[in-house]
């Protein structure tokens, strides 16, 4: 009797365990499921490691697909220059110049400004062919002086608060020339024109991040800006 008894203990006990077993297996099973089927949510780090250290304006991603971001940035002051020519980088360069001298002290405060990222330009293409382009080179002002940010000595350089806005993104590494923004503007463009999507048109935003001693990891940005 009580090896029969014994022997009924082993079965159960053996009964008990594949139950569990299978079980596990379930769980498990679901779980992989779920995490195959289930959407992917944009995860939000700050500061994102494209920032490289530096401060950056804040922004919310609400999606992202396989052409580009779409961020949510929140109202902030930039330090602006805006510089007229027909060539991108001649532009870009004598704008990041002013702002420079501007964040090494040349402000009515004396104050020596730390650097902050990315470089924005706005670019606002002429009505023609041999038109100059507007290019709007900013700073973003760090959140130390968000407030009340020192004012600009020279009279070509000032403080450019912009509201709360919408950015459809695409970004790009590598040293970027003036024909990689502006195909990378272009097919944006057509992404969001076949998602039927709402931009203002006649403008956009060139984003750099990296010092030009920066040669591996280098992070570049596209945007264009969401119409009411």
């Amino acid at each position: 009797m009580f090896d029969c008894l014994a022997g009924e203990i082993v079965v159960g006990a053996h009964a008990l365990r594949l139950r569990t077993m299978m079980i596990t297996l379930l769980v498990l099973t679901t779980l992989a499921s779920l995490a195959v089927t289930s959407p992917v949510l944009p995860t939000q780090t700050w500061p994102p490691a494209f920032c490289n250290k530096l401060e950056c304006p804040k922004y919310t991603t609400v999606k992202t697909t396989k052409d580009y971001e779409e961020r949510i940035y929140k109202a902030a002051k930039w330090t602006s220059t805006i510089v007229s020519g027909m060539e991108y980088n001649p532009a870009v360069s004598e704008g990041f110049m002013k702002l420079f001298s501007y964040i090494e002290g040349n402000n009515k405060k004396k104050a020596v400004i730390p650097m902050t990222a990315p470089v924005a330009t706005k670019v606002e293409h002429g009505q023609g062919p041999y038109c100059k382009t507007n290019f709007t080179v900013s700073f973003f002002v760090p959140f130390a002086d968000q407030a009340d940010p020192p004012q600009p000595s020279a009279a070509d350089v000032f403080t450019n608060p912009l509201p709360q806005m919408t950015a459809f993104v695409k970004s790009f590494g590598g040293f970027a020339k003036e024909k990689d923004w502006t195909e990378t503007a272009q097919a944006l463009a057509e992404s969001l024109d076949n998602a039927t999507i709402s931009y203002h048109k006649d403008f956009y935003y060139t984003a750099g991040y990296n010092s030009p001693f920066q040669l591996f990891d280098r992070h570049n940005e596209v945007w264009f800006i969401k119409a009411d």
